[in-house]
């Protein structure tokens, strides 16, 4: 019985190690992607052109800003699917906290010592954590540029968020799409720059004085015929600061219900 034990302790632990190799690249991968949005951010937004003239101009990075966003938000939908991944990373620090009790060390922490895995157990504890780190690098972005207008970067964000609701909305730039993936595209960038705006807009996205068609916004999402609609639909739903204030109509609640 004992040698059963142990040759299954063995075959998980085998299977578990690459799994939180990955999931640590992953989470390196986020600390590359807060720096490179810090500096998209600040090239999108420096004066002294307006936001759309920016994104005129710099269309190269409006892409690759776009390009981030598409894909915490499609990082995201998968790993709100799949909770094996913390079960995983779990059963992984429970093993080398009891190991290190023991005194003893195995090779896998070499690669995910314990402190490195306390920094990703905070990580993948959020919900949606790529996107949680992209709302932060956003916030801290604004609070350290006091000589730049937080309207720079809300202006951006609300652009961005316009552009893509006319191109799915409109029959002319949908024709447009060669298929369902550009389809989706703008769809996580929408949702993603709204969540955004959401975080370091001090009223939010949802009040009556915002820069964006929060009704249009919901409206074009539900009409899109895609299996990752439910999932950004529930990343405006929970990841957002400012739905449930008082300032949010009825309306766009009621919407998202």
């Amino acid at each position: 019985c004992q040698l059963k034990m142990k040759e299954f302790w063995f075959r998980s632990w085998n299977a578990v190690c690459p799994l939180v190799a990955k999931l640590k690249r992953f989470y390196e991968f986020s600390l590359r992607l807060e720096n490179a949005l810090r500096s998209l951010l600040e090239a999108l937004t420096s004066p002294p052109y307006a936001p759309m003239q920016h994104l005129e101009r710099e269309q190269a990075l409006a892409k690759q800003f776009a390009e981030i966003l598409h894909f915490t938000l499609s990082f995201d939908e998968l790993k709100m699917t799949n909770p094996a991944i913390q079960n995983d990373f779990s059963y992984y620090r429970r093993t080398i906290s009891r190991n290190r009790l023991n005194n003893q060390q195995l090779d896998a922490e070499n690669e995910v010592n314990n402190e490195m895995a306390n920094r990703m157990s905070l990580f993948y504890a959020e919900a949606t954590p790529m996107l949680k780190t992209l709302s932060n690098a956003t916030t801290k972005f604004v609070s350290e540029n006091k000589t730049l207008p937080i309207e720079d970067t809300t202006d951006c964000l609300s652009t961005m968020a316009c552009v893509c609701r006319v191109m799915l909305e409109t029959p002319e730039y949908r024709c447009r799409f060669t298929n369902t993936d550009t389809m989706l595209f703008c769809m996580r960038v929408m949702v993603g720059v709204i969540i955004l705006y959401d975080h370091v807009h001090p009223v939010g996205a949802f009040a009556k004085t915002s820069k964006i068609d929060m009704k249009g916004c919901i409206k074009v999402l539900k009409e899109q015929d895609s299996n990752s609609v439910e999932g950004l639909l529930n990343a405006l739903r929970y990841t957002t600061r400012h739905l449930n204030d008082d300032s949010t109509s009825k309306q766009i609640r009621a919407m998202l219900q």
